[in-house]
C-alpha cells in the first residue's frame, strides 16, 4: 500500500471513530458517586447511543448500499455500536487503592480502549475497501462533515477538551 494511501486511511479511521464512536466511548470510564448522578449518566449515555444508531442509519441510507454490501455493514455497525470498557471505579473506591493499584486499573482501561479503537479500525477498513468509488466518496464526506460539526477547525470533545483536525 502506498504511503500516502496508508496516511488518509489511518486518518480516515480515526475520525471516524472519533465522530462514529467518540459518544460511546465518553460515557465509560465516568462512574457515578451518588444514585442521582448514575440515573442522568445513564440517560445522557442512553441519548448518546440513539443518536450515533441515528447517525449510522442516515449514512447507511446516503451510502446505497447493494444486498451483497449488507453483512459487511453489519459487521462494520456492531463493531461501531459495541460497548466501551468497563466503568472507573467511583472516586472514593479509587481513594481506597494505593497508588500502583489505581494506575494499574486505569492502564486496564486504556488497554480496553485501544483494543476496542483497534477492532473499529479494522472493521471500518474492510468496510471501506468494498464500497465503490461513489460510495467511498460518500462515506469520506459524511464522516468529515461528522467530525466537523463541533465547530471550525476544532472537535471538542465531551469534557471541552479541543482536538485539531487532521
Amino acid at each position: 500500500m502506498h504511503t500516502s494511501h496508508f496516511v488518509r486511511a489511518s486518518l480516515l479511521t480515526a475520525g471516524l471513530m472519533l465522530a462514529l464512536s467518540g459518544s460511546v466511548l465518553a460515557y465509560a470510564p465516568f462512574a457515578a458517586d451518588s444514585a442521582y448522578a448514575g440515573q442522568h449518566a445513564e440517560k445522557m449515555h442512553q441519548r448518546m447511543q440513539k443518536r450515533h444508531a441515528q447517525h449510522l442509519n442516515t449514512l447507511k441510507t446516503k451510502l446505497k448500499l447493494s444486498a451483497e454490501q449488507e453483512s459487511s455493514w453489519k459487521t462494520f455497525s456492531d463493531a461501531m455500536q459495541a460497548s466501551g470498557p468497563g466503568e472507573l471505579l467511583s472516586r472514593e473506591a479509587l481513594k481506597t487503592l494505593r497508588t500502583p493499584e489505581r494506575i494499574d486499573h486505569m492502564q486496564a482501561l486504556h488497554a480496553q480502549r485501544e483494543n476496542l479503537m483497534k477492532q473499529r479500525g479494522q472493521a471500518t477498513m474492510a468496510f471501506y475497501a468494498g464500497l465503490n468509488a461513489e460510495q467511498k466518496k460518500t462515506f469520506d464526506d459524511e464522516t468529515a462533515r461528522m467530525m466537523s460539526r463541533r465547530g471550525k477547525g476544532h472537535w471538542q470533545g465531551m469534557h471541552g477538551h479541543d482536538y485539531k483536525h487532521f
